[in-house]
């Protein structure tokens, strides 16, 4: 049975965990504003001296995110606490496929990501030894039948996912993640190397988290929450995020078992 933490708020269960791994995108902000509450919640953690990651499927390193998250106001002791899917890509690229060609499937401005090793940049998918998926081109944002002409006879190839997140909500817009390209390539017999959650290394990467009593909160029961269920962390599922309609219709015991995932506690919003 899903508890829900609306009236008793983050602190009632706070001393019960060690560490917490605290999504950003649609807990902390919106992709363009703060979540205020969610900030005085992480305040507090930090005033009780907890253990928190703020645990990101964006697909560029630390740096990157810990500057746009300055840009909207967030203080840089809490900005400290960021690690992202394309930092635990970049350590697996640096060690892996430096010297290999690579195909950048994504917006330009995830550029950041691979500046370090540009010179191995294929503008031919043909001629490259590997794809790099940090999510759709800006002009074919919303049209994943065009993936799937650009990638058919590629499909012999590896895609490095740096984002396993299939949508997003950018303030009231939905977009397409990384996530939903490297499905079609699935689904054509292409393989996928993921980076980010449910995937446990992200998790493993970001912090010292053996034997330590933790709680995961996202709003994505495809990857905050699955994630916390494998590696058998408890989970908090923020219901104002992407699954907000749903919930509403069906209630959340329903929605989280057409997901095939266990939610411990469910908060409108994270509020302390």
């Amino acid at each position: 049975m899903t508890k829900n933490l609306d009236k008793d708020g983050l602190r009632s269960i706070v001393d019960n965990y060690q560490l917490f791994y605290v999504d950003l995108w649609g807990v902390v902000h919106n992709g363009i504003s703060l979540h205020v509450e969610a900030i005085k919640a992480l305040q507090e953690l930090t005033k009780k001296n907890k253990d928190y990651i703020l645990l990101t499927n964006a697909p560029r390193p630390n740096h990157s995110v810990q500057s746009f998250l300055e840009k909207l106001g967030l203080q840089k002791e809490i900005r400290g606490h960021v690690f992202t899917s394309g930092e635990a890509a970049l350590l697996y690229l640096k060690k892996n496929l430096l010297d290999k060609k690579f195909f950048h499937l994504g917006p330009s401005r995830d550029f950041d990501l691979f500046k370090d090793f540009k010179k191995m940049k294929s503008n031919n998918i043909k001629y490259s030894d590997y794809i790099l998926c940090t999510g759709l081109f800006d002009d074919y944002n919303t049209d994943l039948k065009f993936y799937k002409n650009l990638l058919e006879k590629e499909v012999d190839k590896k895609m490095i996912c740096t984002n396993p997140d299939l949508i997003v909500d950018r303030g009231n817009t939905r977009e397409l993640c990384a996530g939903s390209v490297a499905m079609v390539f699935e689904k054509m017999g292409g393989e996928v190397v993921y980076f980010g959650k449910p995937h446990p290394e992200v998790y493993n990467q970001s912090a010292n988290n053996k034997n330590k009593k933790i709680l995961s909160i996202g709003d994505n029961l495809n990857t905050d929450i699955k994630g916390a269920n494998l590696l058998n962390y408890d989970s908090l599922l923020i219901s104002n995020g992407i699954h907000k309609e749903e919930i509403h219709e069906k209630g959340i015991e329903n929605v989280s078992k057409s997901y095939e995932t266990i939610c411990n506690y469910i908060q409108s919003e994270l509020k302390w």
